[in-house]
């Protein structure tokens, strides 16, 4: 059963493995392991002066959160986490994120993400996580403004499985957007989608992936390394940017005896009627050219049954065979591209995460590994309102997020637990919920 233990067991397996930059004449007071742990237990409380609080709870009572939750040693400083963590490549804890997602395939908590022909829908999308004027380092990316100014910036590749049905994300391991040794142009999205499949494809061929993406994704190189790497994809693919492919469909629209196959279902919102129609065409080129692609095209539009005003229009192209059995499920899963937004950005950006604000820009490594340590603390929390019918049952009861994690930082500060488990117990006799504590 996985637990919030075996969850920091999980990262404490992989910090035993990172290599220590300082060098033997070099201050080694704290542990590497402990700033990564502290960084950790900041993000996943949400709470700022968390390590702080449990320094003084040291001093006063001898032992703190810090320890007992976390399995931190020696409770380091802020200054002290940002200089020891700034050197160490975010890479180095990509392997975590594939450990939760095994775990959670081996218990069959994965199993409810499947959806369309049995395959988790991974969702990619480039998001910006810093930007200043003034601050920057040698991985940012520049933009000349308009002012001459430059614009000094973090993106990322997030890669998440996402459900249309579900109100949950995974984090799996991005990519960063990022100067490149051996290139003098920008980097760029696309350019770091390709290294995400190149480095995540033969790992999660197993999961029986289909990427999602918006238009920008629908390019052929692109297209080409999901085939590749034995995945799927289903990417939004607009008129504008392939008229190739729009001229094909305009030329087989105008022929008198061959029409694309249509179906059309009719669906109440609650106050009025909406007409739902799909069309769809297998083997179109996804650009020209004699070695083009061929991928298979469908669309959705959403109109009202009585004024006839188009409500919503969207296409995409995707490797699966389309028919009239699979392309509602294919427009479905193609639209919840847009949860990675909702469930994941707005989440890590607005709910208490703060995705864009700059906890430390470091010289190095330190921006890009923070932004790492707090999608492993939004998974850790993902992970256990799948798993722990307490933190489930905690969460309904107190209702905002914000209310739960207030409670957190507010029994963290003033009271000691001697394990997750101690602490989810304690708030459930305290407020009285009807839910047995699990054993300690």
């Amino acid at each position: 059963m996985l637990t919030f233990d075996k969850l920091v067991s999980m990262f404490h397996q992989r910090l035993d493995q990172l290599p220590d930059h300082r060098k033997g004449g070099n201050n080694t007071t704290y542990d590497l392991k402990d700033a990564a742990l502290g960084a950790l237990a900041v993000f996943f409380t949400q709470s700022p002066s968390f390590l702080a609080y449990q320094k003084k709870m040291e001093d006063t009572k001898g032992r703190s959160n810090a320890s007992t939750l976390f399995g931190i040693e020696r409770t380091p400083s802020t200054p002290q986490i940002r200089n020891l963590l700034d050197p160490v490549p975010p890479e180095e804890l990509y392997p975590v994120f594939r450990s939760i997602l095994a775990a959670l395939e081996k218990n069959e908590t994965l199993a409810q993400f499947r959806t369309f022909n049995d395959s988790l829908l991974v969702s990619l999308d480039g998001t910006q996580y810093f930007s200043s004027q003034k601050i920057h380092c040698d991985q940012c990316s520049q933009q000349r403004l308009n002012n001459g100014e430059t614009l000094y910036s973090h993106k990322v590749v997030s890669a998440v499985v996402v459900n249309p049905n579900l109100p949950h994300v995974l984090p799996l391991e991005p990519e960063f957007i990022r100067p490149q040794d051996g290139y003098d142009k920008q980097d760029c999205e696309i350019a770091a989608a390709k290294r995400w499949l190149k480095r995540c494809g033969p790992h999660y061929a197993a999961y029986k992936m289909t990427l999602l993406g918006d238009d920008l994704y629908a390019h052929q190189p692109l297209c080409h390394l999901v085939l590749k790497a034995k995945l799927n994809f289903i990417f939004v693919c607009k008129p504008d940017s392939h008229q190739t492919l729009y001229d094909w469909l305009d030329y087989l629209q105008a022929k008198p005896d061959e029409q694309l196959p249509t179906l059309t279902r009719r669906h109440w919102n609650g106050q009025f009627a909406e007409i739902w129609t799909y069309r769809y065409i297998n083997q179109v080129p996804l650009r020209a050219g004699q070695d083009a692609l061929e991928v298979n095209w469908s669309e959705l539009t959403i109109t009202r049954e009585d004024t006839g005003q188009q409500l919503y229009l969207n296409s995409w192209v995707t490797n699966y065979q389309i028919d009239d059995d699979n392309v509602v499920a294919i427009a479905q899963a193609g639209r919840s591209r847009w949860k990675t937004e909702n469930e994941g950005n707005n989440i890590l950006k607005n709910r208490g995460y703060h995705l864009e604000h700059n906890f430390g820009h470091g010289q190095q490594h330190l921006s890009a590994t923070l932004l790492i340590l707090n999608l492993l603390a939004f998974f850790f929390h993902t992970s256990l309102h799948l798993i722990d019918t307490r933190y489930q049952r905690l969460r309904e009861h107190l209702g905002a997020r914000q209310t739960f994690f207030n409670d957190i930082r507010t029994l963290t500060r003033y009271l000691c637990f001697d394990n997750w488990n101690h602490l989810l117990n304690f708030m459930i006799e305290q407020l009285e919920l009807d839910i047995p504590p699990a054993p300690t």
